[in-house]
Protein backbone atom coordinates (compact mmCIF):
# COMPACT_ATOMS: atom_id res chain seq x y z
CA UNK A 1 0.00 0.00 0.00
CA UNK A 2 1.24 3.50 -0.86
CA UNK A 3 2.51 5.23 2.29
CA UNK A 4 1.68 8.92 2.44
CA UNK A 5 4.35 11.28 3.76
CA UNK A 6 3.74 13.46 6.80
CA UNK A 7 3.52 16.97 5.36
CA UNK A 8 3.91 20.40 6.95
CA UNK A 9 3.00 23.51 4.97
CA UNK A 10 4.53 26.76 6.20
CA UNK A 11 2.18 29.63 5.38
CA UNK A 12 -1.62 29.92 5.13
CA UNK A 13 -1.79 32.04 2.01
CA UNK A 14 -3.68 31.03 -1.15
CA UNK A 15 -0.91 28.64 -2.27
CA UNK A 16 -0.48 26.83 1.03
CA UNK A 17 -4.21 26.50 1.66
CA UNK A 18 -4.89 25.32 -1.90
CA UNK A 19 -2.29 22.58 -1.48
CA UNK A 20 -3.78 21.52 1.86
CA UNK A 21 -7.27 21.35 0.32
CA UNK A 22 -6.19 19.30 -2.70
CA UNK A 23 -4.24 16.89 -0.50
CA UNK A 24 -7.25 16.59 1.82
CA UNK A 25 -9.47 15.62 -1.12
CA UNK A 26 -6.93 12.92 -1.98
CA UNK A 27 -6.78 11.52 1.55
CA UNK A 28 -3.59 13.20 2.80
CA UNK A 29 -4.04 15.44 5.83
CA UNK A 30 -1.30 18.08 5.90
CA UNK A 31 -0.65 20.50 8.76
CA UNK A 32 -0.48 24.21 7.94
CA UNK A 33 1.55 26.49 10.20
CA UNK A 34 0.81 30.22 10.02
CA UNK A 35 2.54 33.04 11.88
CA UNK A 36 -0.61 35.19 12.12
CA UNK A 37 -2.66 34.80 15.29
CA UNK A 38 -5.90 34.09 13.41
CA UNK A 39 -7.54 34.45 10.02
CA UNK A 40 -8.45 38.11 10.61
CA UNK A 41 -5.26 39.21 12.36
CA UNK A 42 -4.43 41.65 9.55
CA UNK A 43 -5.91 42.83 6.23
CA UNK A 44 -5.08 40.34 3.50
CA UNK A 45 -4.58 42.91 0.77
CA UNK A 46 -6.60 43.91 -2.24
CA UNK A 47 -8.35 42.21 -5.10
CA UNK A 48 -6.98 39.36 -7.21
CA UNK A 49 -7.89 38.24 -10.70
CA UNK A 50 -7.72 34.50 -11.21
CA UNK A 51 -6.72 33.22 -14.64
CA UNK A 52 -7.81 30.27 -16.73
CA UNK A 53 -5.26 27.49 -16.72
CA UNK A 54 -3.75 28.52 -13.38
CA UNK A 55 -5.76 30.08 -10.52
CA UNK A 56 -9.13 28.96 -11.87
CA UNK A 57 -7.73 25.50 -12.67
CA UNK A 58 -6.54 25.20 -9.07
CA UNK A 59 -10.01 26.17 -7.81
CA UNK A 60 -11.48 23.45 -10.02
CA UNK A 61 -9.04 20.81 -8.75
CA UNK A 62 -9.84 21.88 -5.19
CA UNK A 63 -13.52 21.14 -5.90
CA UNK A 64 -14.57 24.69 -5.06
CA UNK A 65 -16.07 26.00 -8.31
CA UNK A 66 -19.47 26.77 -6.79
CA UNK A 67 -17.97 28.36 -3.69
CA UNK A 68 -15.71 30.52 -5.85
CA UNK A 69 -18.54 31.73 -8.07
CA UNK A 70 -20.36 32.87 -4.94
CA UNK A 71 -17.51 35.24 -3.98
CA UNK A 72 -16.07 36.19 -7.39
CA UNK A 73 -16.82 39.56 -8.94
CA UNK A 74 -17.27 38.96 -12.65
CA UNK A 75 -18.54 42.53 -13.16
CA UNK A 76 -15.31 44.16 -11.94
CA UNK A 77 -13.02 43.31 -14.86
CA UNK A 78 -12.97 46.69 -16.57
CA UNK A 79 -9.78 48.63 -17.38
CA UNK A 80 -9.33 52.37 -17.87
CA UNK A 81 -6.15 54.32 -18.65
CA UNK A 82 -6.00 58.10 -18.27
CA UNK A 83 -3.20 60.66 -18.42
CA UNK A 84 -2.28 63.17 -15.72
CA UNK A 85 -4.79 65.67 -17.13
CA UNK A 86 -7.59 63.16 -16.72
CA UNK A 87 -7.98 62.48 -20.44
CA UNK A 88 -9.19 58.96 -21.16
CA UNK A 89 -6.71 57.08 -23.36
CA UNK A 90 -8.29 53.63 -23.08
CA UNK A 91 -11.56 52.40 -21.67
CA UNK A 92 -12.78 48.82 -21.70
CA UNK A 93 -15.63 48.55 -19.17
CA UNK A 94 -16.67 45.12 -20.51
CA UNK A 95 -18.16 44.01 -17.16
CA UNK A 96 -18.74 40.30 -16.84
CA UNK A 97 -17.37 39.44 -20.27
CA UNK A 98 -13.76 38.74 -19.34
CA UNK A 99 -12.13 35.50 -18.27
CA UNK A 100 -10.30 36.84 -15.21
CA UNK A 101 -12.87 37.25 -12.42
CA UNK A 102 -11.86 39.37 -9.45
CA UNK A 103 -11.96 38.15 -5.86
CA UNK A 104 -10.94 39.82 -2.62
CA UNK A 105 -7.97 38.17 -0.91
CA UNK A 106 -9.86 37.92 2.39
CA UNK A 107 -12.81 36.19 0.73
CA UNK A 108 -10.53 33.75 -1.12
CA UNK A 109 -8.72 32.85 2.07
CA UNK A 110 -12.00 32.37 3.95
CA UNK A 111 -13.26 30.07 1.19
CA UNK A 112 -10.14 27.90 1.36
CA UNK A 113 -10.13 27.81 5.17
CA UNK A 114 -13.76 26.79 5.18
CA UNK A 115 -12.94 23.83 2.93
CA UNK A 116 -10.39 22.36 5.37
CA UNK A 117 -11.00 20.20 8.44
CA UNK A 118 -10.93 22.00 11.77
CA UNK A 119 -7.43 22.12 13.20
CA UNK A 120 -5.63 21.89 9.87
CA UNK A 121 -4.19 25.39 10.36
CA UNK A 122 -2.19 26.06 13.50
CA UNK A 123 -2.14 29.79 14.09
CA UNK A 124 0.48 31.88 15.85
CA UNK A 125 3.37 29.74 14.59
CA UNK A 126 6.18 31.96 13.32
CA UNK A 127 8.88 29.67 11.95
CA UNK A 128 12.28 30.22 13.54
CA UNK A 129 14.16 27.32 11.97
CA UNK A 130 13.84 23.84 10.53
CA UNK A 131 15.79 21.25 12.46
CA UNK A 132 17.23 18.37 10.43
CA UNK A 133 16.69 15.01 12.11
CA UNK A 134 19.05 12.03 11.81
CA UNK A 135 16.48 10.05 9.84
CA UNK A 136 16.20 12.75 7.13
CA UNK A 137 12.98 14.30 8.40
CA UNK A 138 12.51 17.91 9.49
CA UNK A 139 11.12 19.45 12.67
CA UNK A 140 9.77 23.01 12.53
CA UNK A 141 10.85 25.13 15.50
CA UNK A 142 8.78 28.22 16.09
CA UNK A 143 9.59 31.52 17.73
CA UNK A 144 7.49 30.58 20.76
CA UNK A 145 9.70 27.53 21.32
CA UNK A 146 6.85 25.06 20.85
CA UNK A 147 7.81 23.76 17.42
CA UNK A 148 9.52 20.61 18.62
CA UNK A 149 6.25 19.59 20.30
CA UNK A 150 3.91 20.66 17.49
CA UNK A 151 3.45 17.53 15.41
CA UNK A 152 6.98 17.14 14.05
CA UNK A 153 9.04 15.70 12.63
CA UNK A 154 7.72 15.75 9.06
CA UNK A 155 8.77 13.87 5.96
CA UNK A 156 8.11 16.91 3.76
CA UNK A 157 8.06 20.61 4.59
CA UNK A 158 6.61 22.91 1.93
CA UNK A 159 7.66 26.55 2.16
CA UNK A 160 4.61 28.56 1.14
CA UNK A 161 5.74 31.44 3.31
CA UNK A 162 6.12 34.22 0.81
CA UNK A 163 8.78 36.67 -0.33
CA UNK A 164 10.96 36.42 2.78
CA UNK A 165 10.58 32.67 3.21
CA UNK A 166 12.36 31.07 6.17
CA UNK A 167 12.41 27.75 4.30
CA UNK A 168 14.09 29.01 1.11
CA UNK A 169 17.62 29.49 2.59
CA UNK A 170 17.83 25.72 3.08
CA UNK A 171 17.44 25.30 -0.68
CA UNK A 172 18.74 28.48 -2.29
CA UNK A 173 21.17 31.27 -1.46
CA UNK A 174 19.24 33.78 -3.55
CA UNK A 175 17.38 36.64 -1.87
CA UNK A 176 14.75 38.83 -3.52
CA UNK A 177 16.20 42.03 -4.95
CA UNK A 178 14.61 45.48 -4.91
CA UNK A 179 13.05 46.25 -8.28
CA UNK A 180 13.47 50.03 -8.06
CA UNK A 181 9.73 50.52 -7.60
CA UNK A 182 7.96 51.50 -4.39
CA UNK A 183 4.19 51.47 -3.94
CA UNK A 184 2.44 53.67 -1.39
CA UNK A 185 -0.81 51.84 -0.73
CA UNK A 186 -3.99 53.67 0.24
CA UNK A 187 -7.70 52.90 0.44
CA UNK A 188 -11.01 54.65 -0.19
CA UNK A 189 -14.00 53.41 1.80
CA UNK A 190 -17.61 53.36 0.62
CA UNK A 191 -16.65 55.08 -2.61
CA UNK A 192 -20.03 54.75 -4.34
CA UNK A 193 -21.95 56.59 -1.63
CA UNK A 194 -19.29 58.97 -0.33
CA UNK A 195 -17.37 59.79 -3.52
CA UNK A 196 -19.65 59.14 -6.53
CA UNK A 197 -17.48 61.16 -8.95
CA UNK A 198 -14.43 59.07 -8.03
CA UNK A 199 -16.51 55.90 -8.29
CA UNK A 200 -17.36 56.83 -11.87
CA UNK A 201 -13.71 57.63 -12.58
CA UNK A 202 -12.50 54.26 -11.31
CA UNK A 203 -15.33 52.39 -13.03
CA UNK A 204 -15.94 48.66 -12.68
CA UNK A 205 -12.41 47.40 -12.34
CA UNK A 206 -9.02 49.10 -12.52
CA UNK A 207 -8.04 52.70 -13.20
CA UNK A 208 -4.47 53.39 -14.35
CA UNK A 209 -3.08 56.94 -14.29
CA UNK A 210 0.27 57.35 -16.05
CA UNK A 211 2.35 60.41 -16.79
CA UNK A 212 5.77 61.97 -16.26
CA UNK A 213 7.38 59.12 -14.36
CA UNK A 214 4.66 58.62 -11.79
CA UNK A 215 1.67 56.33 -11.62
CA UNK A 216 -1.51 55.77 -9.66
CA UNK A 217 -3.46 52.52 -9.83
CA UNK A 218 -6.90 52.29 -8.24
CA UNK A 219 -8.71 48.95 -8.13
CA UNK A 220 -12.28 48.30 -7.14
CA UNK A 221 -12.62 45.73 -4.34
CA UNK A 222 -15.74 44.27 -2.82
CA UNK A 223 -18.09 46.19 -0.53
CA UNK A 224 -17.62 49.49 -2.38
CA UNK A 225 -13.96 49.72 -1.36
CA UNK A 226 -11.15 50.89 -3.64
CA UNK A 227 -7.51 50.06 -2.98
CA UNK A 228 -4.98 52.36 -4.58
CA UNK A 229 -1.25 52.55 -5.13
CA UNK A 230 0.91 55.59 -5.82
CA UNK A 231 3.99 54.23 -7.62
CA UNK A 232 7.47 55.72 -7.80
CA UNK A 233 10.86 54.65 -9.20
CA UNK A 234 13.07 55.54 -6.26
CA UNK A 235 15.81 54.14 -3.96
CA UNK A 236 14.70 51.43 -1.55
CA UNK A 237 14.74 53.73 1.50
CA UNK A 238 13.04 56.66 -0.25
CA UNK A 239 9.58 56.21 1.28
CA UNK A 240 10.88 56.04 4.84
CA UNK A 241 12.79 59.28 4.32
CA UNK A 242 10.12 61.04 2.28
CA UNK A 243 6.96 60.31 4.24
CA UNK A 244 6.03 60.49 7.89
CA UNK A 245 4.05 57.24 7.82
CA UNK A 246 3.02 57.75 11.45
CA UNK A 247 0.99 60.80 10.36
CA UNK A 248 -1.75 59.92 7.84
CA UNK A 249 -2.58 63.58 7.27
CA UNK A 250 1.04 64.37 6.46
CA UNK A 251 1.31 61.41 4.08
CA UNK A 252 -1.87 62.44 2.29
CA UNK A 253 -0.62 66.00 1.85
CA UNK A 254 2.81 64.80 0.72
CA UNK A 255 1.30 62.45 -1.86
CA UNK A 256 -0.92 65.20 -3.24
CA UNK A 257 2.20 67.37 -3.54
CA UNK A 258 4.03 64.60 -5.45
CA UNK A 259 1.22 64.67 -8.02
CA UNK A 260 0.67 68.44 -7.93
CA UNK A 261 0.78 68.74 -11.74
CA UNK A 262 -2.04 66.20 -12.11
CA UNK A 263 -5.69 67.15 -12.53
CA UNK A 264 -7.77 67.56 -9.38
CA UNK A 265 -9.92 64.64 -10.56
CA UNK A 266 -6.81 62.47 -10.17
CA UNK A 267 -5.44 63.87 -6.91
CA UNK A 268 -8.91 63.66 -5.39
CA UNK A 269 -8.24 59.91 -5.20
CA UNK A 270 -5.49 60.69 -2.71
CA UNK A 271 -7.55 63.28 -0.82
CA UNK A 272 -10.36 60.73 -0.37
CA UNK A 273 -8.07 58.09 1.13
CA UNK A 274 -9.05 56.66 4.49
CA UNK A 275 -5.77 57.47 6.22
CA UNK A 276 -4.24 54.00 6.13
CA UNK A 277 -0.98 54.19 4.16
CA UNK A 278 1.60 51.44 3.70
CA UNK A 279 4.93 51.65 1.87
CA UNK A 280 5.59 48.54 -0.21
CA UNK A 281 9.02 48.30 -1.89
CA UNK A 282 8.65 45.74 -4.69
CA UNK A 283 11.12 42.83 -4.70
CA UNK A 284 11.64 39.89 -7.05
CA UNK A 285 13.75 36.77 -7.37
CA UNK A 286 15.79 36.31 -10.57
CA UNK A 287 13.93 34.99 -13.59
CA UNK A 288 14.77 31.30 -13.80
CA UNK A 289 15.41 30.92 -10.05
CA UNK A 290 15.88 27.26 -9.18
CA UNK A 291 17.63 25.01 -6.68
CA UNK A 292 19.06 21.52 -6.38
CA UNK A 293 16.44 19.08 -5.12
CA UNK A 294 16.80 18.29 -1.43
CA UNK A 295 14.79 15.50 0.13
CA UNK A 296 12.06 16.66 2.46
CA UNK A 297 11.96 20.32 1.40
CA UNK A 298 10.34 22.31 -1.38
CA UNK A 299 8.82 25.72 -2.12
CA UNK A 300 5.79 27.14 -3.88
CA UNK A 301 4.47 30.56 -4.77
CA UNK A 302 6.39 33.69 -3.80
CA UNK A 303 8.82 31.63 -1.72
CA UNK A 304 9.92 29.98 -4.98
CA UNK A 305 9.54 32.75 -7.56
CA UNK A 306 8.33 36.08 -6.20
CA UNK A 307 7.83 38.52 -9.06
CA UNK A 308 6.54 42.06 -9.51
CA UNK A 309 2.74 42.41 -9.35
CA UNK A 310 2.41 43.65 -12.94
CA UNK A 311 0.32 41.10 -14.83
CA UNK A 312 -1.28 39.62 -11.74
CA UNK A 313 0.58 36.32 -12.14
CA UNK A 314 1.80 35.85 -8.56
CA UNK A 315 -1.26 34.32 -6.91
CA UNK A 316 -2.10 32.37 -10.06
CA UNK A 317 1.38 30.86 -10.21
CA UNK A 318 1.18 30.01 -6.49
CA UNK A 319 -2.17 28.26 -6.82
CA UNK A 320 -1.03 26.36 -9.89
CA UNK A 321 2.12 25.31 -8.00
CA UNK A 322 -0.15 23.95 -5.28
CA UNK A 323 -2.36 22.14 -7.76
CA UNK A 324 0.60 20.53 -9.51
CA UNK A 325 2.48 19.59 -6.34
CA UNK A 326 -0.71 18.11 -4.94
CA UNK A 327 -1.34 16.17 -8.14
CA UNK A 328 2.14 14.65 -8.17
CA UNK A 329 2.01 13.74 -4.48
CA UNK A 330 -1.32 11.98 -5.00
CA UNK A 331 -0.51 10.26 -8.29
CA UNK A 332 3.20 9.38 -8.22
CA UNK A 333 4.35 6.21 -6.50
CA UNK A 334 7.21 7.79 -4.55
CA UNK A 335 6.62 11.09 -2.79
CA UNK A 336 10.23 12.32 -3.00
CA UNK A 337 10.29 11.64 -6.73
CA UNK A 338 6.93 13.42 -6.99
CA UNK A 339 8.44 16.53 -5.40
CA UNK A 340 11.46 16.44 -7.70
CA UNK A 341 9.18 16.13 -10.74
CA UNK A 342 7.04 19.03 -9.54
CA UNK A 343 10.12 21.22 -9.07
CA UNK A 344 11.58 20.47 -12.49
CA UNK A 345 8.29 21.30 -14.19
CA UNK A 346 7.65 24.38 -12.05
CA UNK A 347 11.08 25.87 -12.82
CA UNK A 348 10.24 25.87 -16.52
CA UNK A 349 6.57 26.74 -16.17
CA UNK A 350 7.06 30.05 -14.35
CA UNK A 351 9.74 31.47 -16.65
CA UNK A 352 7.27 33.15 -19.01
CA UNK A 353 5.27 34.75 -16.19
CA UNK A 354 8.38 35.87 -14.32
CA UNK A 355 9.94 37.26 -17.52
CA UNK A 356 6.79 39.20 -18.35
CA UNK A 357 6.56 40.62 -14.85
CA UNK A 358 10.25 41.60 -14.86
CA UNK A 359 9.93 43.29 -18.26
CA UNK A 360 6.84 45.18 -17.12
CA UNK A 361 8.61 46.37 -13.97
CA UNK A 362 11.63 47.46 -16.01
CA UNK A 363 9.63 49.74 -18.30
CA UNK A 364 7.21 50.94 -15.64
CA UNK A 365 7.46 54.73 -15.22
CA UNK A 366 9.89 55.00 -18.13
CA UNK A 367 9.51 57.87 -20.63
CA UNK A 368 7.38 55.68 -22.92
CA UNK A 369 5.51 53.72 -20.22
CA UNK A 370 2.19 55.30 -21.19
CA UNK A 371 2.52 54.20 -24.83
CA UNK A 372 3.65 50.70 -23.83
CA UNK A 373 0.74 50.32 -21.39
CA UNK A 374 -1.77 51.56 -23.96
CA UNK A 375 -0.44 49.10 -26.55
CA UNK A 376 -0.64 46.27 -24.01
CA UNK A 377 -4.26 47.02 -23.14
CA UNK A 378 -5.25 47.25 -26.82
CA UNK A 379 -3.54 43.94 -27.64
CA UNK A 380 -5.29 42.20 -24.75
CA UNK A 381 -8.69 43.37 -26.01
CA UNK A 382 -7.79 42.19 -29.51
CA UNK A 383 -6.90 38.74 -28.16
CA UNK A 384 -10.32 38.43 -26.51
CA UNK A 385 -12.21 39.67 -29.57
Amino acid sequence: MHKHPRIAIIGAGPGGLTLARILHLGGIEATVFEREADALARPQGGTLDLHEGSGLLAVERAGLDAEFRAIARYDDQGTRLIDKAGRVLFDDPNPGAGNRPEVDRTALRAMLLGALPSGTVRWGRALRELRAEADGRWTPVFSDGEGQHDGGPFDLVVGADGTWSRVRPLLSAYQPQYSGLTFIEFGIDDIDARHPALARLVGRGKLDVLGDGRQIIAQRNGHSHVRGYAIFRVPADWAAQRFDLASPTAVRDQLVAEFADHADAVTDLLRASNGHFVARPIHALPVGHRWTHRRGLTLLGDAAHVMSPFGGEGVNAAMLDAAELGRHLLEDAGWDRAVATYEAQMFERVIDAASGSAEAAAVQLSHDAQAITLAHYRSHVAELA
